[in-house]
């Protein structure tokens, strides 16, 4: 019998390549339990199988005839053709998804190299981020502007809040419970469940205790403790469903109310992280400190989030008076 006869047909982000799917079961297993079993976050895995997916489609249409005949050379020129059409970074995490797979592929002695390992990527340097952010005065518009007579509107409020005031990535903020925003020393707190399992809590700034009050309150959801915190709205109710809010029509939801607010910057979820950041420290706060409330295991990355040297800029090139 088929062994692989026994398994769950793998997601439709997983479907075997040409070249895999016409090796044995050992492969074509082997190549799966990468994703199943080595890979947890959901986002590195979907980028990592399209990664896969897509150069073993591109070295097949070249007439690579097995995964065991892929060669460096093969990888250096899909890294190559890739970086024509696409930026540094996005190139490096393709190439590290292959080099992965491929370690993974040697462990399992399905192919006796990693033919990706001595392929270098495209050299890339970030000193400033490029998300979007917005004045603290734009921040202050946009939360003013958004109608809290709706659970739409408490909720809406309620989740830009957050990514605001406790420098929330998305993803943390939409997998939080109704539990996880708790009473602590007479002050509301916040739990966000991070990158690797990490838990962070972080206490309310003032406003977002509001808000989140607000928002748990005005939709009675207190004692539903276990469910979604950040919810769809059920369809032709205007009524809060069961169903957590997906990341997609969050991005949505902030692009519209953006418009709504007459906020021109084409702000996206993550726009609120940096513009948190921002506003804590030109207010005085410590780069340390950003770094622990944000989160990040290095200062390097918290930097990537000051755009107060985007004040500096703008000032000099005022200086050009003609």
């Amino acid at each position: 019998m088929n062994q692989l006869a026994l398994q769950p047909a793998p997601a439709p982000a997983l479907a075997l390549p040409a070249l895999v799917a016409s090796a044995d079961n050992a492969t074509q297993r082997r190549f799966l339990e990468f994703f199943a079993v080595t890979i947890r976050n959901a986002h590195t895995r979907r980028a990592y199988a399209r990664a896969a997916s897509e150069f073993l489609a591109w070295c097949d249409a070249r007439g690579v005839v097995s995964v065991a005949a892929v060669q460096p050379l093969h990888v250096a020129a899909w890294i190559e053709a890739l970086g024509r059409e696409v930026s540094a970074p996005t190139v490096k995490q393709q190439l590290a998804g292959v080099r992965h797979l491929f370690d993974w592929l040697v462990t399992g002695q399905v192919v006796p190299t990693n033919p990706a390992a001595s392929v270098r990527g495209p050299a890339h340097s970030v000193r400033r981020g490029k998300t979007p952010v917005l004045a603290p005065d734009e921040a202050r518009r946009l939360l003013d502007a958004i109608d809290v007579t709706t659970p739409a509107g408490l909720r809406d409020r309620a989740l830009i809040g957050l990514m605001v005031y406790s420098f929330a990535r998305i993803g943390a903020a939409l997998a939080m419970r109704v539990e996880d925003v708790f009473v602590q020393n007479r002050r509301l707190w916040v739990r966000l469940h991070e990158k690797g399992g990490k838990r962070h809590e972080m206490p309310c700034h003032h406003n977002l205790e509001e808000y989140m009050t607000a928002y748990i309150d005005g939709c009675d959801l207190r004692e539903d403790r276990k469910g979604p915190l950040f919810r769809t709205i059920a369809r032709g109710t205007r009524r809060l469903s069961d169903t957590p809010l997906p990341q997609a029509s969050a991005f949505q939801m902030v692009r519209r109310r953006a418009a709504a607010a007459g906020i021109e910057t084409a702000i996206g979820n993550h726009s609120f992280r940096a513009t948190g950041i921002t506003a804590y420290l030109k207010n005085g706060g410590t780069l340390e400190r950003a770094a622990t409330m944000a989160n990040h295991a290095s200062t390097r990355t918290t930097q990537l989030y000051d755009r107060r040297p985007d004040d500096v800029t703008l000032d000099e090139v005022e200086r050009v008076l003609i």
